[in-house]
C-alpha cells in the first residue's frame, strides 16, 4: 500500500551540509590514534576520518531522501497520472535525478581527496586538499538547491494523494460540489470527515471502508466535478482520475434542490455514463424535497442510505474478486 504521508521534509542544502560538517568536527575530536604517531600523520587520520563522515553523512541523509519518493515509472496509473496532472513530471524527475548526481559526486570526491590526503607530505598540502573537499563538496550541494526546494513542495503535495489499499473493490461518490457526497459518505461508513457548507470542502480525495461478510469495499469521496469539459482544475481532475483508473462502481450523486441546474447535473450524469462505468444514483435531501417532486425526475435514484448501501454490497458482491496486490 502507498503511503505519501512518510516521505521526510526535503531541507535546503545549507542543513545538510552544516549537519555533515558538525558531525566531522565531533568525530574528528573522538578519533583514536593507535600507537604515538608523529603530530602530521595524526592530523592526517584526523582529517581523513572527517572527510568520510562528512561523505556518509550526506550519502545517508540525501540517500533517504531519494529513496523516500516512490519510483515514479512503477507507480500504479493513477497515481503516475495524478502526479502528472498536480505537479510538473519533468522536473520531478530531473529533481530526483539532481540528488542521485550529487550521492554519485559526494562518493567520488570522498575516494579522491581520501587518497590525496594520505599522499600530502606537509600541512599545506593536508589543509588544501581538505579545504578543496569541503569546497567542492559545499558547491554541488548550493547548484541543487532549487532542485531540494522543488521535491518539498512535491512532498507536500504528495501528502494530499489518498492512500488507497490495492487488492480491493472500489466505489467513487461523484458529483458536483455541495451536493451532498461527504455527508453520504460519513452515513455509509463510520468516516467522520469535515463538512463545511460552501463548494469544494473535499479539495482531495478521501477514503472509508464499507465492511461486509466477504471484505472491506473501499469508498472514494472526490472533489466536487462541475462540466466543463477540458477547462477542469486540479481539483476536478482527480475526480475524472478515480473515476476512469479506480472506479469499479459509482455512486452519482443528484441535489434536486437545483443549487447547481438539473440540465447541467444530468449532462454531467451522462458524461459519468461515457467512461462505461456502472452506476448506482442517488438523490440527496430528499427529506427536504417535495416527494411528487422527487417522482417526476427523470432518472430514477435511491434516497434511503438503506437500500443503497445494500445495492452496493450486492453490486460488488456480484463482480470478480480484485486481483491480488504485486
Amino acid at each position: 500500500m502507498l503511503d505519501f504521508q512518510k516521505i521526510p521534509r526535503v531541507e535546503n542544502y545549507k542543513f545538510y551540509l552544516e549537519a555533515a560538517f558538525a558531525a566531522a568536527r565531533k568525530k574528528g575530536g573522538q578519533v583514536k590514534i593507535q600507537g604515538r604517531p608523529e603530530p602530521f600523520d595524526k592530523q592526517k587520520q584526523i582529517d581523513a576520518q572527517k572527510i568520510d563522515t562528512v561523505g556518509g553523512r550526506l550519502n545517508s541523509s540525501l540517500g533517504k531522501v531519494l529513496h523516500a519518493f516512490p519510483s515514479i515509472d512503477s507507480l500504479p496509473v493513477f497515481h503516475r497520472e495524478l502526479i502528472r496532472a498536480m505537479l510538473d513530471w519533468g522536473q520531478l524527475k530531473k529533481s530526483l535525478g539532481a540528488i542521485d548526481w550529487v550521492l554519485k559526486k559526494v562518493s567520488f570526491f570522498q575516494r579522491f581527496y581520501s587518497k590525496k590526503m594520505r599522499e600530502s607530505r606537509n600541512r599545506s598540502q593536508l589543509s588544501q586538499h581538505r579545504n578543496e573537499f569541503y569546497g567542492r563538496i559545499s558547491s554541488i550541494l548550493k547548484q541543487i538547491n532549487p532542485e531540494l526546494s522543488y521535491l518539498e513542495n512535491a512532498r507536500k503535495t504528495f501528502r494530499q494523494f489518498p492512500v488507497i489499499r490495492e487488492g480491493l473493490k472500489n466505489v467513487v461518490i461523484i458529483g458536483f460540489p455541495n451536493v451532498g457526497k461527504t455527508t453520504l459518505m460519513s452515513k455509509l461508513t463510520t468516516s467522520t470527515p469535515e463538512i463545511e457548507a460552501y463548494p469544494f470542502t473535499t479539495k482531495n480525495i478521501n477514503v472509508a471502508y464499507i465492511k461486509t461478510d466477504s471484505g472491506d469495499i473501499q469508498l472514494l469521496d472526490v472533489p466536487g466535478a462541475l462540466n466543463r469539459g477540458t477547462k477542469m482544475n486540479v481539483i476536478e481532475m482527480q475526480a475524472f482520475l478515480a473515476l476512469k483508473y479506480l472506479a469499479d462502481c459509482v455512486v452519482y450523486v443528484f441535489d434536486l434542490t437545483e443549487q447547481y441546474p438539473l440540465s447541467d447535473q444530468i449532462k454531467l450524469y451522462h458524461q459519468v455514463k461515457a467512461e462505461r462505468k456502472d452506476i448506482i444514483v442517488y438523490i440527496s435531501k430528499s427529506d427536504i424535497l417535495d416527494p411528487e417532486e422527487i417522482e417526476r425526475f427523470e432518472i430514477r435514484g435511491e434516497t434511503s442510505i438503506e437500500k443503497l448501501k445494500d445495492k452496493i454490497e450486492k453490486f460488488i458482491s456480484s463482480l470478480e474478486p480484485a486481483p491480488a496486490a504485486q
